[in-house]
């Protein structure tokens, strides 16, 4: 499942709230493997998002009610969607 809309403006809510600067410092390959094994939380996550439809006052209140580990899911995820853009975009 990705993240629809505006993934810049989740970017920005997730910087807003805190949540980038220390998935940056963590082992991604760790989170990654987390979220494999958390599949299920990752996609309720994801959901959560994209009902917001890109309003940044509602992404913000959403993120700001989720745990510490949805948090970095989430962040991983964007990251994660922003490499495969740029990939795409470079290969066009």
């Amino acid at each position: 499942m990705f993240i629809q809309g505006n993934l810049q403006a989740v970017f920005d809510a997730l910087y807003t709230v805190g949540a980038i600067d220390p998935v940056l410092k963590m082992d991604w390959k760790e989170i990654n493997k987390e979220i494999v094994k958390n599949h299920q939380q990752m996609t309720e996550t994801v959901k959560k998002i994209n009902s917001c439809n890109g309003d940044e006052n509602l992404l913000k209140m959403v993120l700001c009610s989720l745990d510490k580990t949805s948090l970095n899911f989430l962040a991983m995820e964007v990251a994660r969607e922003f490499a495969e853009y740029q990939d795409n975009s470079v290969l066009h």
